[in-house]
């Protein structure tokens, strides 16, 4: 039978192969390294986990609860941005709390793009920020991911040659799935374009807070006059620790919230309450800034453990500046596979999950995403089994070709 229409513009699934090939490995008795997915292996605060249950209790949270998000966790995050970034919000028109930052992307989407609008996407990029748009008839156009006068030249060649102009450009930094880092500068530069040729900026900010250099990462709406085109998703899955919890915001231009705001009104009753409450003792917390500070240190510790340990085992790990992640290259005598087919050769002969590039764009297909999900003890055994794995390659995978040269 014919596909829906919707799904048709889906391609596969690629993480979908990994993750089949890793359930059938542990099954099968292996011991899996999962450097895969993005999902924190730390626990969330406990003040937070005893203030969902002591808001769990009450029977007058049981109910809908508001999509918008409560008033007290829209105040939370707006006093948060005043003193993280210096931002002043209005938490009544420029705060939306989202189901994570996912949700928020993809019905942002679903409220700003007509059949055939076009949306400037970076190549490689987290999945959603381009098929959110391909989902509801939007047309993506790829730019790059580093910000240098490249990254200037692509849009100002998207302006001058697509049809319809671009309505939207979507930006992640820290970079999920390359770890880049910007500058305030950079910001300012893409505000004046944005300015300019009438295009609103999509600011994906999830690991604004997991930087590495003790130079905090900023944010656009920190430029003069962002408000007026931006509009920036957080989540507190990563920050947190509360992947599980689904809950992010959006934040910035009062029209773009507005469009955001009703689409949700339509489609959800916003998280759970008790969820809400205790999101909100998060953000209040008095000690909030040691708390992150504590899992900023954690997850450095373990890029510095894997770049370390990885190098010794013979593969290279360019340190991530910011992030949980770590965007490294496919070894030089395996890149002609492709980075599904060595992810899935790690699987077979390291026990080692990580995440194929080729998943984030065609532009990541010569990288693979190694996420700082495992702990120090857990990471130095997959140094090990890929130390052994790359040893005996030459010898154990003469005959393994790329499933392309088939075609």
């Amino acid at each position: 039978m014919e596909e829906f229409h919707k799904v048709r513009r889906l391609p596969p699934y690629v993480f979908e192969q990994v993750n089949r090939l890793k359930a059938s490995a542990r099954a099968a008795g292996a011991d899996i390294v999962d450097l895969g997915m993005g999902n924190p292996d730390l626990p969330t605060n406990q003040f937070i986990v005893d203030k969902l249950i002591e808001t769990v209790q009450r029977p007058d949270t049981h109910g809908y609860s508001s999509s918008k998000g409560i008033p007290g966790l829209r105040r939370a995050q707006a006093a948060y941005y005043a003193r993280r970034f210096g931002v002043k919000l209005n938490p009544d028109t420029q705060v939306v709390a989202t189901l994570g930052s996912k949700e928020g992307f993809a019905n942002m989407a679903q409220a700003i793009t007509a059949p055939g609008d076009v949306v400037l996407c970076p190549n490689p990029s987290y999945p959603i920020h381009a098929f959110g748009f391909l989902m509801v008839g939007g047309v993506i156009r790829s730019i790059p991911v580093e910000p240098n006068e490249e990254f200037f030249r692509a849009l100002e060649r998207a302006v001058a040659h697509s049809i319809p102009k671009p309505i939207a450009m979507i930006l992640c930094y820290p970079s999920n799935p390359t770890a880049t880092v910007v500058e305030l500068d950079f910001y300012k530069d893409v505000v004046a374009f944005a300015k300019k040729h009438g295009v609103f900026v999509l600011s994906d900010l999830a690991y604004s807070e997991i930087y590495f250099d003790g130079k905090p990462t900023p944010s656009v709406l920190q430029v003069p006059g962002a408000m007026d085109v931006a509009v920036e998703f957080t989540s507190m899955s990563k920050t947190f620790s509360m992947a599980g919890w689904r809950m992010g915001f959006a934040v910035g231009n009062d029209r773009l919230i507005s469009a955001l705001t009703r689409v949700k009104s339509y489609l959800d009753y916003g998280a759970f309450t008790p969820i809400q409450v205790a999101a909100t003792a998060a953000l209040n917390d008095p000690d909030l800034d040691q708390h992150i500070d504590e899992v900023r240190q954690t997850y450095k510790r373990r890029r510095d453990v894997m770049v370390e340990s990885f190098g010794r085992a013979g593969w290279d790990v360019p340190p991530p500046a910011a992030s949980m992640f770590a965007w490294v290259p496919v070894p030089e005598k395996f890149r002609h596979l492709g980075s599904l087919e060595f992810s899935k050769l790690l699987i077979e002969k390291a026990d080692v999950a990580v995440a194929p590039g080729i998943g984030f764009g065609e532009h990541g297909d010569e990288y693979v995403r190694i996420a700082l999900v495992e702990n120090e003890h857990r990471i130095r055994q997959a140094a090990r089994n890929i130390k052994r794995f790359l040893g005996t390659a030459d010898e154990t995978l003469h005959n393994v070709i790329s499933l392309n040269a088939h075609r």
